[in-house]
């Protein structure tokens, strides 16, 4: 794992979306395709912003992403559909393909769905963040290390809710749904590279627990210092607990 700390969220998302679009660009060389995952929340504004200005063949693009909430329509603000409509596919031009979780619809259907599709794409670059509560996609802890299935219907605990309610999605708790369709943790670590963007100060102890706590299910991004090609960027603020002689590999600043 590398790990690359940012003054402001403004420099980590230059860095995290240009990393990004040269290792999209890197697959479309190899292979004449590039298939992606992309993430959604508020941790992903930067880095989405800086990639949607790269110079991609968005042409020979592929896109997934990591996780829709059960029940939510679509008009739903909440609507992590909605988000990368309006956040991403409207502002480049159109894809290759892009299959989005639909929640509104038979969700034990669509995890099938989309775990057929997504077995016959392996993915070159996945952007994932990481939860208040270590959540990697809606894996919240103790994670499932050892399922090989694509895609998953799970349960929000009371952390992750709490997190979505926090940042505004829902006028209330009680409002944010109980259950997602999320990608699993062993697909998102088949990803050929991990791009982790995780800013602000309430991730710091995520961060911490992601870098020093033994790897465990009960840390669910702490994986990702397993995962051969996965950089993690961060700014100060999120970066704020860590002690820097136990953080693993390569610490920079930028």
């Amino acid at each position: 794992m590398t790990i690359l700390i940012s003054k402001t969220v403004e420099q980590l998302g230059q860095s995290a979306g240009q990393a990004t679009a040269a290792l999209i660009q890197q697959a479309i060389a190899e292979r004449g395709q590039a298939n992606v995952i992309l993430a959604t929340g508020t941790s992903q504004f930067a880095t989405l912003q800086q990639l949607i200005r790269e110079d991609v063949d968005w042409s020979r693009v592929v896109m997934f992403h990591l996780d829709e909430y059960i029940g939510l329509p679509l008009s739903h603000p909440a609507s992590f559909r909605k988000y990368l409509q309006e956040r991403f596919l409207d502002q480049v031009p159109p894809l290759k393909a892009s299959y989005l979780i639909n929640g509104e619809v038979d969700a034990r259907a669509e995890t099938q769905r989309l775990g057929t599709l997504i077995q016959a794409h392996p993915i070159d670059v996945a952007l994932v963040g990481v939860g208040e509560n270590g959540h990697l996609a809606f894996n919240d802890p103790p994670a499932d290390f050892d399922t090989e299935k694509p895609y998953l219907i799970v349960d929000l605990d009371a952390a992750c809710r709490r997190q979505q309610f926090n940042e505004g999605w829902f006028p209330t708790l009680e409002d944010v749904p109980k259950q997602a369709i999320s990608m699993s943790v062993r697909q998102i670590m088949k990803s050929r590279h991990i791009i982790c963007s995780v800013p602000d100060e309430r991730k710091a102890q995520a961060v911490k627990d992601t870098l020093e706590q033994p790897i465990s299910n009960l840390f669910p991004a702490s994986i990702l210092r397993s995962h051969p090609n996965c950089q993690l960027y961060l700014d100060e603020a999120a970066a704020s607990l860590l002690t820097n002689e136990k953080a693993p590999d390569k610490l920079g600043k930028m």
